[in-house]
């Protein structure tokens, strides 16, 4: 069972179509890259590119839903842009917050601006949680 599974989300993920996340809203256009940035200007937003084809990301996701899972103190509305699946608006979130892109990326914003952002091995439950004041 657990076999099949595996094997059907990496089917998606070869054609295009990657997994929904539980407490995360999809980066997948310019309208949703303009709302979650809009919505940074009430409160921080948690922005992950994330790769479906790097197993380093696939760590780093987990990372992340594990703070987002962990039940403790306010945490912030989480994004998640899929990098091979929505090229576009993974470039025009390096330009947009002005800072290169990389894959796993994480970054905290709050009021359109960078608060705080990681990459790779720096992505975990901890480091999420401590720039957010946790």
């Amino acid at each position: 069972m657990f076999r099949f599974i595996g094997y059907a989300l990496r089917a998606l993920a070869s054609a295009g179509i990657p997994p929904q996340e539980k407490h995360m809203i999809t980066l997948d256009s310019e309208a949703a890259l303009e709302t979650c940035l809009a919505a940074s200007e009430e409160n921080p937003v948690l922005i992950i590119k994330h790769s479906t084809r790097c197993p380093i990301s696939s760590g780093a996701l987990r990372e992340v839903r594990d703070f987002l899972e962990d039940g403790e103190g306010a945490v912030p509305a989480a994004y998640i842009n899929y990098v091979v699946e929505d090229r576009a608006i993974s470039n025009a979130i390096a330009s947009r917050l002005g800072i290169r892109h990389e894959s796993p990326q994480a970054f905290l914003v709050s009021h359109g601006a960078v608060e705080w952002h990681a990459s790779h091995g720096g992505i975990t439950a901890q480091a999420i949680a401590a720039a957010c004041g946790r």
